[in-house]
């Protein structure tokens, strides 16, 4: 069990790098197309990403009664989390065209203290160590993504909308994540999710094959492997994993990002931005380690 929780936590890691990156594809890919677009193409690429690899693995197992009977909750659970994610990402991708990329990443981390308290409805409580940790996270986020004053915008009140609706999302999976193939689930999600962009995008903006044509890196980026592979491994990670915990590495995403932009583009960490990745690396550690009547 101990070793499925560190595999489990090295996927959702991985996952944190891959949003991490792809943070810097979202905006890019603004520059280009609108936001519906963008969603909608980027998630019905992410589902054609995973059809070979279901056709390969389907060929290697055999029909049980067992996977019929979870059809129904795979297809479901499919369907309930494309809805959750179009919802999540729209907000997000309209909250980014109005405020700053540090405070977009702050707030959008906020599920990390949504996750617990909605946990708390569900009758999944986060013991005193977890809710520290919580804390931890949140001050070391803080230092992290806000360089300017707090103040309340349009754009910071779509991406807290936007955190709720990512905290739901990562509970609707906790849910289903124990009964389905989690890659089949993530790939009826992002097909749900790419149509419903798509309708979106042909109501609302006047989409043009040039401007996704010049798109099509962050597109490609975005879909592949924040979608196809990221959405995946956080779908296939969180099996068996606390949520909030989950919730709490996920967060690296904010940290990751700030790491490949000192890396990739030559930005500089300020002593406080590095405190800040500290604090929360310290809070994910601490999350997991185990309880001392659990040691021995």
């Amino acid at each position: 069990m101990e070793k499925q929780k560190i595999r489990n936590g090295s996927l959702l890691f991985l996952t944190s790098i891959i949003w991490g990156i792809s943070f810097v594809a979202q905006t890019v890919g603004m520059d280009h197309v609108g936001p519906f677009t963008f969603t909608g193409v980027r998630c019905t690429l992410g589902g054609i990403v995973l059809l070979p690899y279901i056709a390969v693995t389907n060929r290697r197992k055999q029909q049980t009664e067992k996977a019929a009977e979870d059809k129904k909750k795979l297809v479901l659970g499919g369907i309930l989390c494309g809805i959750i994610l179009f919802l999540g990402t729209s907000f997000q991708q309209i909250g980014l065209m109005t405020t700053s990329a540090g405070k977009s990443g702050f707030i959008t981390a906020l599920y990390i203290v949504i996750v617990p308290v909605l946990g708390l409805f569900l009758k999944k409580k986060a013991g005193i160590k977890i809710w520290f940790s919580v804390g931890l996270s949140l001050a070391g986020l803080y230092l992290l993504c806000m360089k300017e004053s707090l103040s309340i915008q349009k754009g910071d009140i779509l991406l807290l909308i936007c955190a709720f609706i990512f905290s739901i999302h990562i509970l609707v999976i906790d849910h289903y994540t124990n009964h389905v193939d989690g890659v089949k689930m993530s790939c009826i999600q992002f097909f749900v999710c790419g149509l419903l962009g798509i309708t979106a995008m042909f109501l609302m903006e006047t989409p043009r094959a040039a401007d996704i044509l010049a798109a099509w890196k962050p597109i490609l980026y975005s879909g592949a492997l924040s979608c196809g592979i990221g959405y995946t491994l956080q779908i296939v990670g969180q099996k068996g994993m606390n949520p909030t915990v989950a919730s709490l590495i996920l967060s690296l995403e904010s940290v990751n990002a700030s790491i490949a932009g000192w890396l990739l583009l030559n930005q500089r960490l300020s002593s406080t931005e590095i405190t800040g990745c500290v604090l929360v690396f310290a809070a994910i550690i601490l999350a997991q380690l185990p309880n001392p009547k659990s040691i021995g």
